[in-house]
Parts: C-alpha cells; structure tokens; sequence
C-alpha cells in the first residue's frame, strides 16, 4: 500500500489539470470537483486510477480538502493544486513528515521558467502588522519594507531546508493523524483564501513542526481558478477571509486594529478603482468590505 496519497481540488481547470495527474502518476489520487462547468470531471474520469468526487454546488476549497482526505487511505496527503505539476519524487516531502514531532511539510515552487517563486514558497505566518501593511497597500506600494520581507521569507535562502510556518496549500505535505487532530480544514473559510495558513497555524500551536524540503519541487502556474472568479467576488471573499483569520488567531485589540485597517484602506481602494475602472461598482464592492469589517469589529468576529 501507498504511504502517500494526493488530494486535487478543482475549479473549472481543464486546461491544467490534465498535467497535473500525469504528474501523480503511480501514486493513489483523489480529485474533488467544485462543480466545474468546463471540461475538468471528462478530463478527470479519462483517467480511470483516479478517483473522482463530484459536487453539485462548489462547497469552497477547504470542504472539499476533507473530502478528499476522507477518500484517501493513506497515512500521509499530500495536497496539490490542479495547476501544479511534479518536478521530482515526493519521497523527501514524506520522510519530513515522518520525522518525530513533524506534522506537516511543503517543497519548492518553481514558475514555467524553472524559477523558484520567492515570496509565495514560503512564508511567515501574519501577524496583525503584515493585515495592516496588506490591506493598506503598503505592502504592494513598498515591497521591499521590513514587515514585507519577513511575512513573504525574502531574507530566507529557498535552497535550503528549514523549519517553516506556513508552506502554501498548493504542495503541502501532512499526517491524516495531524488532520484528524485539527478536525480537518476550517470550512468557515468560505469559498477560499487563509485556510492553509489557519492549518498550520494551528498545527504549530500544537507544538508540531513543519519542515520546508526544497528537494521536493513542482513547477505551478498560479492563480488559474480564481481567475474564474468576478473580481468583485474575489475581493469579498479574499478580505473576508483575511478578516476570519485575524479574528480567530489575534487579540481582541489587534484585531480591531486590523478591521480598522480595512475600512480605512476599502476608501482609498474604492477611489482608486472608481478612477481607472470609470464605474461606481467598486464603490459597491468596498462599501460591502467595510461593512462586513466594521461588523467584525462591533461582534468580535466576521459572520457567516
């Protein structure tokens, strides 16, 4: 029996996934489909070792994490995004976890070009600063700041190993047993975005550890499905998120903080996008983020 089983979750990601699995070749995987209304489940059933599971309505990604984790048997997962593709065996990525008082593991990432794709690799886990400095565009403004470079690992040599925080869900490695413990991905996190980072998050306030391999490569595209997404929605949903992940792992006070970042940064964000889109929609766009912030921030945490 295989030790390592891998969990796809697709998106309307016909024109990658075909890839992806051939990559897995040899190894037991399970695909869950959000619901795709491209080609995705014929490509996927063209392949009869693997296993299909087939929503009706797309259930978000963390959902459909635990499906596919429920659907496999194996004692190690490795999760991998349908626009990733295996560049060399997976072996380091399980004798990682294997190791005492590991719970989970990531490899590198490396673009079309071969080039490791520094900043989303790895990456430290955020604290209310890094919220702040991301929803206020500094971040974007003035990459190369103190809080920036230390939230997206640029002062990190990738070529080496080293203990990690928060490893992308788009190549990461862990125990069913570190699954079952946490009760699997937060569904909250609703319909993407954070629910890796809460993963390991809470996976490190365990006590586990989590090893970054860069033996273990795939080469990933990036930002396939959620292209797929109208912009107004991903807006929602990524701000959403970021506000349900500082809720659950902040202080009260900080959190507020980072709320108020919200509203604040929602005004300059929506001036800005009115002006080059020539349309009042993303007034409407950030008018629901801060509304959803400043409700946070009264309640103590985002609603469902």
């Amino acid at each position: 029996m295989n030790q390592t089983g891998v969990v796809v979750v697709t998106y309307n990601s016909a024109d990658v996934v075909g890839r992806c699995l051939d990559s897995c070749a040899g190894l037991p995987v399970v695909v869950v489909d959000n619901a795709s209304h491209d080609a995705t489940r014929d490509l996927v059933q063209q392949r009869p070792a693997v296993k299909l599971i087939s929503n009706a309505s797309n259930l978000g990604f963390a959902a459909a994490v635990n499906q596919g984790v429920a659907g496999l048997e194996t004692e190690l997962v490795l999760l991998l995004n349908p626009d990733a593709e295996l560049q060399s065996p997976i072996d380091p990525l399980a004798e990682a976890c294997s190791r005492e008082g590991v719970g989970a593991a990531g490899g590198r990432l490396v673009d079309e070009a071969g080039q490791v794709q520094s900043g989303f690799t790895l990456r430290r886990f955020p604290t209310p600063a890094v919220l702040i400095f991301e929803v206020l565009g500094i971040n974007r403004m003035l990459p190369g700041n103190p809080v920036n470079r230390r939230y997206r690992c640029l002062d990190v040599d990738l070529s080496k190993p080293a203990e990690a925080d928060q490893p992308p869900g788009a190549f990461l490695m862990f125990r069913r047993q570190l699954w079952q413990r946490l009760g699997g991905f937060d569904t909250q996190f609703h319909p993407l975005w954070f629910e890796d980072v809460d993963f390991c998050k809470r996976a490190r306030d365990l006590g586990l550890k989590i090893q970054y391999v860069p033996q273990a490569i795939a080469r990933h595209r990036g930002g396939h499905s959620i292209a797929e997404v109208d912009w107004g929605c991903r807006q929602v949903y990524w701000y959403a998120s970021l506000l349900r992940y500082a809720s659950k792992h902040f202080r009260p006070y900080t959190y507020r903080g980072v709320g108020a970042a919200v509203v604040l940064g929602s005004i300059f964000r929506a001036a800005i996008e009115m002006i080059r889109c020539r349309s009042i929609r993303p007034l409407r766009v950030y008018a629901t983020i801060a509304k959803i912030a400043g409700l946070s921030m009264i309640s103590g945490h985002v609603g469902n």
